[in-house]
């Protein structure tokens, strides 16, 4: 599996999304994933379902070392000894002595950034997280994190897709060298049914949904998270690496509408 370098860590370009998926559905999905050859598990405090994929990573077998796991504290504990108690609390979830990643979940009106990434910072440097991150971070709130406080981000997590523009937002990651990790990188479902990708799938023999996730993976620097629980959707999305996307389908996809966002709580900043 591809994979990037960033910040000190390897992190796969391609990655299971966990959200809404809890009990024994979850644990099933990842110890299937990971059996399939994924290595990079992507879950948050607030997805309450950390202690199965804890569970799933135990009985996999795969050493630590060839695993990535992503966590994120929630927006509700970012005052630092809340985030302290999350963070812990999550480590304990996942039975995990040190996790890959741990992001801020979103951001939130009246957060202190400098505290936040002052203790982000001391998880990195007591060896329990590899590298820190955010997701949902608009560019005014990154030139905050990477310019004024140069906290080392490894990466930001946001909504992306063949029907939402992150192009500006991308644009300033990419020229300070910070990966993006797409979620809902399938649309929600809406990329399976879309007319201009189930003709560009039925040219390769492939699914509308391959079609929108390689149009994410051959960009430089994106890796992308879809959820996927059932096996067959995991070795389809899997397969997806192995699609050829030539010049006429991006451009087909370039017409598409990119004005679609699925993802926007009462509490998500301003976006760009």
């Amino acid at each position: 599996m591809e994979a990037f370098q960033t910040q000190g860590i390897r992190l796969p370009r391609l990655g299971l999304g966990t959200y809404r998926m809890q009990g024994d559905v979850c644990r099933a999905a990842v110890e299937s994933a990971l059996g399939l050859g994924y290595r990079h598990i992507d879950t948050a405090e607030m997805y309450a379902n950390e202690d199965a994929i804890g569970a799933a990573i135990a009985s996999s077998g795969v050493p630590r070392g060839e695993l990535h796991v992503t966590t994120k504290v929630w927006n509700e504990n970012l005052a630092p000894d809340a985030m302290r108690r999350a963070f812990d609390t999550s480590l304990r979830k996942l039975r995990l002595d040190v996790v890959d990643l741990y992001l801020v979940h979103w951001p939130k009106g009246g957060m202190h950034l400098p505290s936040m990434f002052e203790m982000l910072m001391k998880f990195k440097e007591e060896g329990r997280t590899r590298a820190i991150g955010v997701a949902n971070f608009n560019i005014a709130l990154l030139r905050t994190v990477v310019e004024e406080l140069k906290a080392p981000i490894a990466c930001n997590q946001i909504e992306y897709h063949v029907m939402l523009d992150q192009s500006k937002v991308k644009q300033y990651m990419d020229s300070k060298s910070i990966p993006l990790v797409a979620y809902c990188p399938l649309a929600q479902g809406g990329a399976a049914s879309d007319e201009t990708l189930l003709a560009i799938g039925k040219k390769h023999n492939v699914s509308a949904a391959q079609v929108a996730l390689k149009w994410l993976l051959d960009q430089q620097g994106v890796a992308a998270i879809p959820k996927a629980s059932r096996r067959e959707s995991q070795q389809a999305n899997w397969d997806a690496l192995n699609l050829k996307l030539d010049d006429a389908d991006r451009k087909q996809i370039a017409s598409l509408p990119k004005d679609r966002r699925f993802v926007s709580p009462g509490f998500a900043p301003a976006w760009d």
